[in-house]
């Protein structure tokens, strides 16, 4: 081979390399049939469209098709308010295997959902509103565990809704205005945000849709029933008029009844009464040993000045004070096992913040190879059999985003928590570094604020009735773990005003009122708006979050909206329109009236139907 073939060999590799189309011919075939049947008697006149074999889906920008950041894998199909009016063919599409988003919404497409709509594995978007589709929906669907929005509203579809409760990402389902029959699909209804199945055939119970929805939800359809359905199911035969012996036995029974509960109430009560008298006795008796030793531990442990390299603050009195000391309460967690309280106070320690609600220590165990975050929580005056129960309370509602405790300790003069340590540090990090937040784009954020907004939405509704808020929500909370998934930590450690005893009390019990509660939890979403102007302003909480407050609504007021907005958005390209959208939000959460907020899972919604607009523009997942 001469010399000038050599120079020419990587010239060739490189121009093969790159003159090769994104997705392989067999894909764009499929994607090219999928079109050739879509459009129908509308067929595409305009060349510009592309959908043919002598281009690239990716490379030469296809009408409403969206790929990778290198160009080589369809991500998006979005062919919305088109006109279009032929024959789906969702077998032919699917063939896309990195297919994320399909979207027909507002055209006039016919046909059916095959069972090649399972080969679509990666999807999370589908939305087919506002066509001609109809026939049963395929056994298939279950199968696309990715799928978060699932839209067939305004379509002909019939038939039973396949099980899709194993979806447990899915939070948006619509399928208003159908024809579909059978019960109510089953789903996960406690991750569900929005849900709609008016207007069809559906019987039979309504399923348990945790207090989510209203009546509104599954209204239009005469043969449901339910509690909060007028017309009763099953038609109870009690209506009926009682025969006198019938009604004799029924009496009978009832007495029965009645004097079992009688008697099964009398051994509660027995039960609870020796339960709270050995309560009492081991309180004294714990009280009598404290008095000996917790002071002199707790004056001398977490002194952050007595931190050196080889000592950790921890043990600074561990002989004199490990008699005087509760249980370390290890939660069921595979971090945590084996863990004591004497390994946490001979493991050296690292202060890593210290606020008004106490200070949080990196703890290295094992020569280093397991990593703690301990959060010290001081200024909490609450019994500790208060304290573990609402420890066990949280450790047992369970949130993907939201940062589980993996062990406790109280006493009356301390209470630790133990975390799972977050190596890529919080949002306020991220946010305000020395990057000025740069670096954190507006997709980013509106995805942080999206997650946060399903997380606390599902936190306030599992413990309305416990009234356990977030107590302490701020940028700072919010920390980013392996994957860079946001995560709140510290929810429900601080007692929020609605939960402070009594002034004219001397009970260390929390106060469950329920005007308080609603207050507890609203401020929670003010928490959350000061979040969001953050996210939206790139600008940080200097002390009181007033100061930040003041000049957005300054700046508003003097129609200078524009300027609120973190200019490094702007520059990326962030639609202003959204930005304003996500300001507006902001600025009703902050609302200095708490009963004009507006509650976690609106806001949830809010943000999400933000993030699916976002989701469908953006040129990138």
């Amino acid at each position: 081979m001469n010399r000038v073939s050599i120079r020419v060999l990587p010239l060739l590799i490189f121009l093969l390399f790159n003159v090769s189309n994104s997705e392989d011919e067999e894909v764009k075939q499929s994607l090219v049939r999928f079109m050739d049947k879509l459009a129908g008697v509308t067929a595409k006149t305009d060349q510009s469209w592309g959908w043919n074999m002598t281009s690239d889906p990716c490379t030469h920008k296809w009408k409403g098709v969206s790929c990778d950041t290198q160009l080589r894998s369809v991500k998006k199909v979005v062919l919305d308010g088109l006109n279009l009016t032929g024959v789906l063919d969702i077998g032919s599409v699917c063939k896309a295997s990195s297919l994320l988003v399909f979207s027909l919404v507002k055209n006039n497409v016919a046909g059916l959902i095959s069972e090649e709509m399972g080969n679509c594995k990666r999807l999370t978007h589908l939305y087919l509103s506002g066509n001609r589709l109809s026939g049963h929906l395929p056994d298939s669907l279950k199968e696309l565990s990715n799928l978060k929005r699932f839209d067939i509203t305004n379509n002909n579809f019939s038939g039973k809704v396949p099980d899709l409760s194993r979806i447990s990402k899915l939070i948006t389902f619509y399928a208003q205005n159908n024809q579909l029959s059978g019960e109510i699909p089953k789903l996960d209804f406690s991750n569900l945000m929005q849900f709609n199945v008016s207007n069809n055939n559906f019987s039979g119970p309504l399923p348990d849709v945790k207090g989510r929805f209203s009546a509104e939800s599954w209204s239009g359809n005469p043969e449901l029933g339910g509690e909060f359905i007028s017309k009763e199911f099953p038609p109870s035969a009690a209506a009926a008029p009682l025969s006198p012996r019938k009604s004799k036995d029924s009496s009978r029974r009832l007495l029965l009844i009645y004097f079992g509960y009688a008697v099964l109430g009398l051994i509660i009560l027995l039960v609870v009464a020796f339960i709270l008298i050995s309560k009492k006795k081991l309180k004294e008796a714990e009280a009598d040993v404290a008095k000996k030793g917790v002071n002199a531990y707790t004056s001398s442990t977490y002194d952050v000045s007595k931190i050196t390299e080889h000592k950790s603050e921890y043990s600074a009195s561990y002989e004199e004070s490990r008699a005087a000391m509760s249980p370390l309460v290890v939660l069921r967690s595979p971090r945590a096992q084996g863990l004591s309280f004497e390994d946490l106070l001979r493991a050296p320690a690292e202060l890593l913040g210290k606020g008004k609600h106490g200070s949080i220590y990196k703890v290295m165990l094992d020569n280093g190879s397991t990593t703690l975050a301990v959060k010290r929580v001081k200024d909490w005056s609450v019994t500790s059999q208060a304290f573990r129960r609402r420890m066990q309370r949280l450790h047992q509602t369970r949130h993907p985003n939201i940062l589980r405790s993996l062990a406790f300790y109280s006493s009356k003069q301390e209470k630790l928590l133990v975390y799972e340590y977050q190596p890529n540090g919080s949002l306020s990090k991220l946010l305000h570094g020395s990057r000025n937040g740069q670096a954190f784009d507006w997709g980013s954020r509106i995805n942080v604020a999206a997650t946060v907004a399903e997380a606390l939405a599902y936190m306030h509704e599992e413990l309305s009735e416990d009234g356990i808020a977030h107590g302490n929500l701020k940028s700072a909370n919010i920390l980013f773990n392996n994957n860079m998934d946001p995560c709140v930590s510290e929810y429900g450690l601080m007692i929020s005003q609605s939960e402070n005893p009594s002034s004219n009390s001397h009970s260390n019990s929390f106060s469950l009122d329920p005007a308080r509660i609603r207050t507890s939890f609203k401020a929670d979403i003010y928490g959350f708006g000061v979040i969001l102007l953050e996210l939206v302003t790139g600008k940080p909480v200097q002390g009181d979050e007033l100061e930040l407050i003041q000049w957005v609504n300054s700046v508003v007021r003097e129609e200078w909206t524009v300027e609120v907005f973190d200019k490094g958005l702007l520059l990326e390209g962030a639609s202003e329109e959204r930005l304003l959208i996500l300001l507006q939000i902001a600025l009703k959460c902050i609302n200095p009236n708490p009963y004009e907020r507006p509650n976690m899972d609106q806001v949830a919604v809010m943000i999400n139907t933000l993030k699916d607009e976002e989701d469908k523009s953006s040129p990138y997942v």
